[in-house]
């Protein structure tokens, strides 16, 4: 087997051979390159997971994997990895090409570009891609690209979350617009060596970059393979079908909503303990237009980005895929729908309006490094605005999660470990929402506490369901956790977080869920925090308490399940007086339904 750029250089028989162009390309042959893509994106994404060296890659997820052409249109991204991660590669993709063409570079043979500028294309500075492009015959096809967080990225606070306070993008730590580290397939040391003294946990760091550029060269070998078996001309013709099949199902899933505008606000915390009143309870308005087979998301009235705290959002890269995996999520639900291929002609009938310069479309240099929260609440109220148009598609308000980032010295040596918190689902039609676990464009997971404590000088003490906390409906919202750690020597700790002021909405009759909140618990005293901490140093002992957010119920609580109720309780989700109360079950001492007494609290209540 050649690697990418010595079948690049070479001439392979089946790449140097001319092949006939065929008029049409069948639906079999279409069907089988897309199962070739879609499990070459999945194979890098394994395969970063398998070589990375951080917890947050190889636990949590938290990486992407995609293929995209030569245009910057995505073809097909990695199903394990989160789609924060995947989706926004095409646009990496097209800001590197957009930069390199601005200094008058290109792609070469042997290149890997390295970039995490959050204003052209990327999501925010941690989440770093190494992009190698694919050539075929001489000619740049495509690109296989991964990307992934990293523990640190050099900001002005150890860890890549928790930087609440940046001032500007160059407080957020170092930014690689479109930096070849590999050159024509010559290692770039003194790139490499920048990255390394200028980062903490630098092994760490650099050891999961070297994981992703192996993993997307693994992603262009294969692709050459598969333009060698099929030959350029179907592979480009499979590509462009793809797309269009993909671009066909989302106009026919927005065809079946009725014509309209459908508009919802909510609000996001901001910094609730600033004096600054435009700092704080800052609004997000949606409207979609909804017109035959397309859908304008509109975002005016969502409030003016904050030009020196850092939950301003890129409109390509947070803004942009917040609204477009809502939408594919609630039109195309892939247990009515089956199998949907995620490529560029899923977004081509959605068109995005953003004023310049406000929160989900800041102008540069505002800082973006804690957009992530934000964007999970923007992806909230787009589907608050759709479920006036699919009441029955959508779930109830979600509980958004927060990430912490705790660190410390050892032996002279920073240790960095990034933690997510869970949030909650809202319960939706027929199912109850899902209790702590990421939310709506994050689908990382927690790391486990085995693998936090052979590791790190942390304990974990707690680590259960809240009780009595989801919002009430006939389809309750799902519980937050409790999670508590200890320091078992000094260190310190960010918090970036939501969803401390405003409760998840309840929908249909359901009831709100609840807020989130944070404790500090120093030897007997214990403080609550807001939902954004600024880096602050925590002795031995100190504890963080975490309280996750619980989901919005949907549908009248009267209505719910007697047994079903009954089931909760005996979990321990809700207390006696909790089914009483929320839902008019009476049960005995024993807990069996007292049917008679529920009949009359339900009959009473609804009177």
């Amino acid at each position: 087997m050649t690697t990418a750029p010595s079948a690049v250089e070479g001439s392979s028989p089946a790449a140097s051979q001319p092949v006939p162009k065929p008029d049409r390309i069948d639906p079999i042959t279409t069907s089988v390159i897309q199962g070739a893509l879609e499990n070459i994106a999945v194979e890098m994404g394994y395969k970063l997971m398998r070589m990375s060296y951080s917890s947050i890659i190889r636990e949590s997820e938290d990486f992407g994997a995609a293929l995209v052409d030569a245009e910057g249109r995505g073809l097909a991204e990695s199903a394990q990895s989160t789609p924060l991660q995947s989706g926004p590669i095409p646009g990496y993709v097209r800001g590197v090409l957009r930069i390199l063409a601005e200094r008058g570079d290109q792609f070469r043979p042997g290149d890997v570009v390295m970039h995490n500028d959050a204003y052209s294309g990327a999501s925010h500075g941690p989440d770093v891609a190494f992009i190698v492009p694919v050539f075929v015959g001489g000619r740049l096809i495509a690109f296989a690209a991964t990307t992934a967080h990293h523990l640190d990225i050099g900001a002005l606070s150890p860890g890549s979350c928790g930087i609440v306070e940046a001032i500007d993008a160059y407080a957020e730590g170092l930014q690689f617009k479109a930096i070849k580290v590999y050159d024509r397939g010559v290692r770039n040391d003194a790139g490499w060596q920048i990255v390394r003294d200028n980062i903490r946990a630098s092994d760490l760091v650099v050891g999961d970059m070297d994981a992703q550029v192996a993993a997307a060269r693994i992603g262009a070998e294969r692709m050459v393979e598969l333009v060698e078996r099929y030959g350029l001309e179907t592979f480009d013709m499979a590509c462009e079908a793809l797309m269009d099949h993909a671009e066909r199902l989302m106009r026919q899933a927005i065809a079946r909503l009725p014509d309209g505008v459908y508009r919802a606000e909510t609000a996001i915390d901001g910094y609730l303990d600033s004096p600054d009143a435009n700092k704080k309870e800052l609004p997000i308005v949606v409207t979609i237009t909804k017109k035959d087979e397309s859908l304008t998301v509109d975002l005016t009235g969502t409030a003016p980005q904050v030009p020196d705290r850092p939950i301003n959002m890129p409109l390509e890269g947070t803004a942009d895929i917040a609204i477009w995996l809502t939408i594919r999520s609630v039109l195309l639900d892939t247990e009515v729908h089956g199998h949907i291929p995620v490529n560029a002609g899923l977004i081509r009938p959605i068109s995005i309006v953003a004023p310049k310069g406000c929160l989900a479309n800041p102008t540069f240099p505002a800082p973006t490094i804690a957009r992530f929260c934000p964007g999970n609440q923007l992806a909230d109220t787009v589907m608050k605005a759709l479920s006036q148009a699919m009441p029955h598609n959508v779930s109830a308000g979600i509980g958004n999660l927060k990430v912490i980032a705790f660190s410390g010295l050892k032996d002279e040596t920073h240790w960095v470990h990034m933690e997510i918190f869970e949030g909650s689902y809202g319960g939706r039609d027929g199912k109850d929402g899902m209790d702590a676990v990421d939310t709506l464009y994050a689908n990382t997971r927690n790391n486990p506490i085995e693998d936090i404590e052979t590791h790190l000088p942390l304990r974990v003490l707690r680590y259960e369901l809240r009780e009595d906390v989801a919002g009430a409906g006939k389809w309750r919202g799902g519980l937050g956790s409790v999670r508590e750690f200890t320091f078992l020597s000094d260190g310190g700790a960010s918090v970036e977080g939501e969803g401390h002021r405003y409760r998840p909405w309840g929908f249909l009759g359901g009831k709100e869920g609840m807020p989130a909140k944070l404790d500090l618990v120093t030897g007997t005293q214990s403080r609550a925090l807001p939902s954004k901490v600024p880096y602050m140093a925590i002795g031995k002992d100190g504890r963080f308490v975490c309280y996750g957010p619980a989901g919005g119920g949907y549908g009248n609580p009267l209505e719910r399940d007697p047994q079903r109720v009954r089931t909760d309780v005996l979990r321990g989700y809700v207390t006696r007086e909790g089914a009483r109360n929320s839902y008019g079950v009476a049960l005995r001492d024993d807990l069996s339904i007292d049917e008679a007494a529920t009949k009359a609290l339900r009959a009473g209540a609804a009177s």
